[in-house]
Parts: C-alpha cells; sequence; structure tokens
C-alpha cells in the first residue's frame, strides 16, 4: 500500500535504529533515475540505494568497476529529485576509496555536495576502515558492506557465497563489529550464509540488511531491475521476481510497431 502524503515522513538514520530496536524489518531497494525512484519512493520504501550496480543495468557493464564517481553523481542527482520520503544511500564507485583515507573523504563529499544525497556506502571491513573514519570525521553517514562485495570480484574470482569457511567468517564478524565501533550506521551483507548473517545481525546494534542472507537480519534489498523482472539473465536464488517487465513491455513495443505499420495508431481520437 502507498504511504499518503500526510502521513509522509522522512525517513533518518535515527529511524532506521530505532526500526531495529523495535523489531521493523527495513525495505531497501535500488534506484538511478527519476522515474523509477518516484515510483519507488511514492509506493514507500524505507531506504533507496544509489547503487554502482548502475554500472550492469543502466549501461550494460559486466561488472561494477567500469562506472564513475561523475557518473554516481549524476544517478544520485537524478533520484533525489524524486524523493520525498525515502533515505538515499549511494555507493562510492571503485577507486574512490580504497587505499586512500583523503581520496575517500572527497568523493563522499562530493556525492553529498553535488547531489544531496543523505549518506555513502562502501565495500570492505579492516582494509578500508582509515576511509570510513575520514568520512565520518566530516558528518557524512556510512553504510557498510560485507561479504560478497562486487567491487573485488576480480579478487575472488568468482559470485559465489562468501564466508562459508570459519576463518572468512570470523574476519566477516570482526569487519562488522570494527565498522559499528568506527560509526557506520547500518550494515549490508550480501550473498553469505543465514545462519552467519543471524549471527551478525543479533551482533550488532545498528541495522543489518541482506541480500541474500536470509531472513534473520533487520531489513532486505534487491536490484530494482532485477526484482521487477527487466533483466532477465540474472537469476540467483536469493532473487524473488514480482513482475515480469521484460516480456511485458517487449510485448507493448511490439503492439505498438505492429500498430504504426498497420496505421492503426494513430486513430482518429489520437490527433488534432
Amino acid at each position: 500500500m502507498s504511504v499518503a502524503k500526510k502521513d509522509i515522513k522522512k525517513m533518518t538514520t535515527h529511524q532506521l535504529q530505532e526500526m531495529k530496536t523495535r523489531g521493523e524489518k527495513i525495505s531497501m531497494l535500488t534506484a538511478y533515475d527519476y522515474s523509477y525512484a518516484k515510483i519507488v519512493d511514492d509506493a514507500g520504501i524505507d531506504v533507496i540505494l544509489v547503487g554502482d550496480s548502475a554500472s550492469n543495468v543502466m549501461a550494460g557493464h559486466d561488472s561494477t568497476l567500469p562506472i564513475t564517481l561523475e557518473q554516481m553523481i549524476y544517478h544520485a542527482q537524478s533520484v533525489i529529485r524524486a524523493v520525498t520520503r525515502s533515505f538515499v544511500v549511494v555507493d562510492l564507485p571503485f577507486g574512490s576509496y580504497q587505499g586512500n583515507s583523503t581520496e575517500a573523504l572527497r568523493s563522499a563529499i562530493r556525492i553529498m555536495k553535488e547531489s544531496g544525497a543523505h549518506s555513502v556506502k562502501l565495500e570492505g571491513g579492516s582494509e578500508v576502515i582509515e576511509s570510513v573514519k575520514r568520512i565520518l570525521s566530516a558528518g557524512i553517514p556510512v553504510m557498510g558492506h560485507l561479504g560478497l562485495t562486487p567491487q573485488s570480484i576480480y579478487k575472488f574470482g568468482t559470485y559465489t557465497v562468501r564466508a562459508k569457511e570459519e576463518e572468512e567468517a570470523n574476519k566477516l564478524i570482526e569487519d562488522a563489529k570494527l565498522l559499528e565501533e568506527a560509526g557506520c550506521f547500518a550494515l549490508v551483507l550480501e550473498k553469505i550464509p543465514a545462519s552467519l548473517a543471524k549471527k551478525v545481525a543479533e551482533t550488532l546494534t545498528i541495522p543489518v540488511i541482506g541480500i541474500g542472507a536470509g531472513s534473520d537480519v533487520d531489513g532486505q534489498v534487491l536490484v530494482l531491475h532485477d526484482m521487477l523482472g527487466v533483466t532477465k539473465e540474472f537469476s540467483p536464488r536469493f532473487l524473488r521476481r514480482y513482475l515480469n517487465l521484460y516480456e511485458e513491455m517487449k510485448g507493448a513495443v511490439g503492439q505498438y510497431i505492429a500498430d504504426v505499420k498497420s496505421v492503426n495508431f494513430p486513430n482518429e481520437n489520437e490527433q488534432y
């Protein structure tokens, strides 16, 4: 059910924390442009992620690595113009924060100033903790991301489930604690065993959002184009398609083509 305009209450990090405290699940989806963001916001989503997955679903790349900071700012600007309720998180793209906390702060400030977004997200734990602290020191809210971190795909070599072995699972737990202690307001866990995700969510006081991490976390996130069925090649176990827009839109375009060629469109009522 859509949220009535009179009931709109702007989402904040404080409200997200309160949702975890009272056990209310947090809903989160990606969006990359004005039109889709307006639909998602009007529907009442809690958090919109302007994800670097735009590199895949908007630009057609086979990984998230090629998207630039300027492109992320452009997508974030488009989303912000549509939003009246949702809390907007923007991914820091690959190369804009790793290994250089000064560059990380500069990137985060550009996103916040030029787009009007509400927070940033970055991938990694101890490896990027200095960047996390530097960004937080400027008063910019940071969401962490552990487990499968797509920007590290060439390091992992596969998109398979992460942290199945004890050593990696223990590191993930320690990294999660590290991010919370540094001051992150929330954490995304991607494609890890459900039992491990549950343990992390119970250990941390900040909200934990899952994608392919089971139901015992504080909320869920999916890529909008995947859950609407706009994309069709990507079909992991954790994805539930709520529509099949690819086929519906393809059918509509096909009907339009047929109507144009048969001079059925425009008819007498569709012209001046």
